[in-house]
């Protein structure tokens, strides 16, 4: 939105400070004269504690409410916990939204909980349109005052908002996109919820670049961190720009499916020939983009670089040897295995990478540098280097070289490694074709863009990555996910153990054809649990 609320924030300070001092004055002279039993020798009112009673419930939210419908922002505020904060939020829903003809009509608390639906109208430039929502607020005691206050959150003025943003109507940031996929077919937040944010992000980069003009709409905006705006509801339509993207509509059509039955879940695919994403899907309470952004151990689905490491170095090959014992240690901290895991002290590579044995790959630690793993990441996969250019924000991955048993612990995807899907998609990508293709969302002529670049693998090591991924895949660990897929596959497992979760981050990484696929969800247990599904059922698309 090209329009502020600056000059709310000063006249809330403004308000506040002057209503502060006029309420302590009020009591200085009440107790001067006797009200309230100040200097008269009598008892004090008590003081009330405890949870609100249903009539202070009550009492406060109709002040509140109506206050709020009149647009008198210090006087709504003054029922808050928070006046400061509420008193600027309140004063642009007025001013700056130009929210007017507000009606709320609370239903029956519950408890101190009490869900409201605001009726109003937003005007702005000769064109109105009607608004209608729900919210929700909660009745709390004063800490100070003892008083019964609104529990203030932004979320209290519109259920959307969060701390530090606010309601703006006007000529909108940007003109509006109709993004489509790599055939021609659109793509909406109604038919696909996960690109929501990632069609706002798309929009605020390239909705001038896309040939569309802007519309008047009422939005949150958010100044402080420069991320796009949301459009709540339009005024005048703008005219749309064809934003060309590299997605696969069936792809993330399947994407969506999948990971809307798991909590806190994320995938991305990707087509290892051309780094093109094809599908990139979230499903989480926080709405982040963690498909791209997310900073977490990836598990054993790191393997496939520390293989790659291995081989590269000339420590060990897919077909020589790499002891699966029941445990191992370095600098002082012990290793295990999966439970129930039976040692092969005779176990090659292969048959280590397969069954996803740690101390295989562990017992190798001394035979590289301590920026081995770093440097096999950065040169030969792309990733670390804060270089990748998606078209939208996105996390490039972190193997950090490190000492101590976070050195041993980088093998086997734990300690101070993070990835997101999108960069572990990347690497099953890399390791599938032997040529690291910095993913792209949007054609990289859109914006002139230059592409990560990285050395990629030798034909010898890739062979050996597709062996044992295949491996992996159809008679390994991965089997019972990756079935029915045919021939021309591999796969990874992987479990990231997190302090304080009852259950490991599932992940997941594997190939079909030319497709790509990786998968996370936070304390979702074993990477087959979860994330193998998610990954199998985008695979099956075939991109």
């Amino acid at each position: 939105m090209r329009t502020g609320a600056k000059a709310a924030v000063i006249g809330g300070v403004f308000t506040v400070l002057v209503g502060g001092a006029g309420y302590g004055a009020y009591n200085i002279l009440s107790s001067l004269t006797g009200d309230g039993g100040g200097l008269t020798g009598n008892s004090a009112p008590a003081v009330k504690t405890g949870p609100p009673s249903s009539s202070e419930v009550r009492d406060t939210t109709k002040k509140f409410f109506a206050a709020w419908e009149k647009g008198e922002a210090v006087t709504a505020a003054s029922y808050t916990n928070d006046a400061a904060s509420a008193e600027q939020l309140l004063t642009a829903y007025g001013e700056d939204a130009h929210i007017t003809k507000v009606h709320i009509t609370p239903a029956g608390p519950v408890g101190t909980h009490v869900p409201f639906t605001v009726k109003a109208t937003v005007s702005y430039d000769g064109k109105s349109k009607p608004l209608t929502y729900r919210s929700e607020l909660t009745v709390v005691r004063g800490e100070t005052t003892h008083r019964a206050l609104v529990g203030w959150k932004a979320s209290v003025v519109h259920p959307q908002l969060h701390e530090g943003e606010t309601l703006v109507t006007g000529e909108s940031s940007a003109p509006p996109i109709e993004a489509v996929d790599r055939n021609g077919v659109v793509l909406t937040k109604e038919k696909y919820p996960s690109l929501g944010p990632i069609l706002d992000e798309l929009r605020q980069k390239y909705g001038d670049k896309a040939g569309g003009t802007p519309g008047v709409e009422l939005a949150i905006q958010n100044q402080a961190d420069g991320s796009p705006d949301t459009t709540l509801l339009t005024l005048a339509k703008g005219k749309a720009g064809r934003l060309h993207t590299t997605l696969s509509a069936s792809a993330q059509a399947a994407a969506e499916t999948a990971v809307k039955k798991y909590a806190e879940s994320s995938v991305v695919a990707v087509k290892p020939s051309t780094g093109e994403v094809l599908a990139v899907a979230n499903h989480r309470a926080d709405g982040f983009n963690a498909a791209f952004l997310g900073k977490l151990a990836p598990g054993s689905t790191m393997k496939i670089l520390t293989a790659a490491t291995l081989i590269d170095n000339g420590v060990t090959t897919a077909n020589g040897p790499a002891p699966c014992t029941p445990d191992a240690m370095w600098e002082g901290q012990t290793f295990h295995n999966l439970k129930d895991m039976a040692p092969n002290e005779n176990a090659t590579l292969s048959e280590s990478f397969a069954l996803s044995c740690n101390t295989a790959f562990l017992h190798y630690v001394d035979e590289l540098d301590a920026d081995s793993l770093t440097r096999e990441a950065e040169d030969r996969f792309g990733l670390g280097r804060d270089n990748w250019q998606t078209g939208i924000p996105s996390f490039d991955g972190s193997v950090p070289a490190v000492d101590g048993p976070d050195r041993a612990a980088a093998l086997i995807g734990q300690g101070q490694v993070q990835m997101s899907p999108l960069n572990m998609a990347s690497v099953t990508a890399t390791a599938m074709t032997g040529t690291f293709r910095q993913p792209i969302l949007v054609p990289l002529s859109l914006d002139n863009r230059e592409r990560a670049q990285a050395r990629g693998l030798s034909s010898s090591t890739v062979q050996q990555l597709r062996a044992m991924m295949n491996r992996t895949a159809t008679s390994g660990t991965a089997a019972g996910v990756m079935s029915g897929l045919g021939y021309n596959i591999g796969a990874k497992t992987g479990s990231a153990e997190v302090d304080g979760q009852a259950k490991s981050n599932s992940w997941f990484t594997g190939y079909r054809n030319d497709i790509a696929a990786a998968a996370m969800a936070q304390d979702g247990g074993h990477g087959i649990d979860v994330a193998g599904p998610i990954v199998a059922a985008v695979l099956r698309t075939g991109g």
